[in-house]
């Protein structure tokens, strides 16, 4: 056996020649019709409404509290949501239910594919608003296409004045929206136009109408593609049995022009008609398969399926299925559809634990909280009589929207007495406590010399709420000299 070997010479580019960036397309997308469109258009009503309308619903949590459903209090530290209430140290309520939201994401995501980003992001929702203002003023996509290479004109600078002015305004709503969930939203309103809201009000509502604006009417799909990090990521969560926007090569190709009359025989449904890359708000050719730039909006469906009636064809060329199913379909074989596997399984058990986890730590919550701080400098006093005493501040916090009276005992401490400061000749004393405040209560703690056996001894003051009947126990130590 002979081989001959053939030299080749290896090519060379110059660099020089590559440019360091490529400009991309505008993406224009059309205007289409469709349930998937209407079910967009739902969502995206519904989540405005929200997040416009939530602030300015009210809530009674008696007179000590702020009456607003949900509100952030800065100032206060505090934040309201309904019936909960959410203390700087309870932070890790917070962080919990962050984390509940991504692992609702996580199972969404193995079920349903990047449904979040077609129908819920932010990003989403709102360039769809800023889209639907752009059709409104300019047109359907073949109009907004001649206007872009109209040379300048009035109308244009018309239209084009219109479009930029209502996206800052909406941009405007947006960030004057935001600032009511962290202020009362009836008082911060009139003070917004009056120009008594304060810098922050003001720099707050201009970074968020000029960062809308930028996101929704000059990024637009461009923050899917390459700034959010969740479609790099995504496929780490799919499997052969993820909901996906799907072409069906085995029905579609061989692709290409049909004139009516013309048999189907020997050739796919798929006319190369274009509609589902002219539809596409991130402007790729679903027929190349699943993307990272896809964001799950089945736009591209209502605009096939569109065609496939008239055309008198079945729908589904483009649909949203599995990667299983069109290898099924591929092999003449029926679908199947896989929801309950090992994925989805563990992804919901631990979403449920998380929750609960949450749920719990949240019903659970004490309206009282304790702690103690023993002074430093001196540790401790030698009384005349030979008694030793330790100073402590309590810390009491009142989380209820209602005042508290408490009795202050000690436990676990053999011959020692408590005195507390402006309650000395009282024989049981009750402290009282404000509403949504914390209380520093100095007491005094003695202990007879007898009783001191030459090392720290931990007991603990216990602080009782007869009204609520709540009881709880905060931990201290006496000091005194060592042996």
């Amino acid at each position: 056996m002979s081989t001959t070997m053939t030299s080749r010479t290896p090519a060379t580019i110059d660099e020089a020649d590559i440019p360091v960036w490529s400009h991309r397309p505008k993406v224009m997308p059309k205007k289409v019709k469709g349930p998937i469109r209407n079910l967009k258009w739902l969502v995206m009503a519904v989540l405005l409404g929200i997040y416009w309308g939530v602030p300015w619903l009210r809530f009674d949590r008696g007179p000590f509290a702020p009456d607003q459903a949900v509100l952030i209090d800065l100032p206060g530290r505090k934040a309201y949501f309904l019936w909960f209430e959410i203390w700087p140290q309870e932070i890790y309520i917070l962080a919990g239910l962050l984390i509940v939201a991504a692992i609702g994401l996580f199972f969404a995501t193995a079920m349903l594919g990047r449904v979040w980003c077609g129908y819920a992001c932010p990003q989403t929702v709102w360039t769809d608003l800023f889209m639907l203002v752009e059709r409104w003023i300019e047109g359907d996509r073949a109009q907004r296409m001649k206007l872009d290479r109209a040379p300048f004109s009035v109308s244009k600078l018309g239209k084009r004045a219109a479009k930029y002015l209502s996206w800052a305004l909406i941009g405007a709503m947006t960030g004057g929206a935001w600032i009511l969930y962290f202020n009362d939203a009836p008082t911060v309103v009139p003070a917004l136009f009056t120009g008594s809201a304060g810098f922050a009000v003001y720099a707050t509502v201009a970074f968020l109408t000029a960062s809308t604006y930028l996101m929704a009417g000059v990024a637009r799909e461009n923050v899917c593609t390459f700034m959010c990090p969740y479609a790099r990521f995504q496929s780490a969560m799919f499997d052969k049995d993820t909901l996906v926007v799907s072409y069906h090569p085995a029905r579609g190709e061989k692709r290409g022009k049909h004139k009516a009359g013309e048999s189907w025989d020997g050739r796919g449904h798929c006319i190369d008609c274009r509609q589902c890359v002219e539809v596409c708000p991130t402007g790729i050719d679903i027929r190349d398969g699943l993307q990272m730039s896809c964001i799950s909006c089945g736009l591209c469906v209502d605009a096939c399926n569109t065609i496939m009636d008239r055309l008198s064809l079945p729908h589904g060329l483009i649909a949203y299925d599995t990667e299983r199913n069109l290898e099924l379909a591929a092999a003449g074989k029926p679908r199947v559809w896989r929801f309950l596997r090992l994925r989805t399984i563990g992804y919901g058990l631990v979403f449920t634990l998380a929750f609960a986890g949450v749920l719990y730590a949240l019903i659970a919550r004490a309206p009282l909280e304790a702690s103690v701080l023993a002074d430093r400098n001196p540790l401790f006093v030698r009384l005349s009589n030979g008694d030793f005493r330790n100073g402590y501040t309590l810390k009491l916090l009142n989380k209820s929207n209602e005042p508290q009276q408490v009795a202050i005992t000690l436990d676990g401490l053999a011959g020692g007495e408590l005195s507390i400061l402006s309650h000395e000749n009282e024989a049981s004393p009750l402290i009282d406590l404000a509403p949504d405040t914390v209380a520093a209560v100095r007491v005094f703690v003695r202990l007879p010399a007898a009783a001191w056996g030459g090392a720290p001894l931990d007991y603990g003051f216990t602080i009782h709420d007869a009204a609520r009947g709540l009881t709880l126990t905060a931990p201290a130590r006496f000091e005194g000299p060592q042996k």
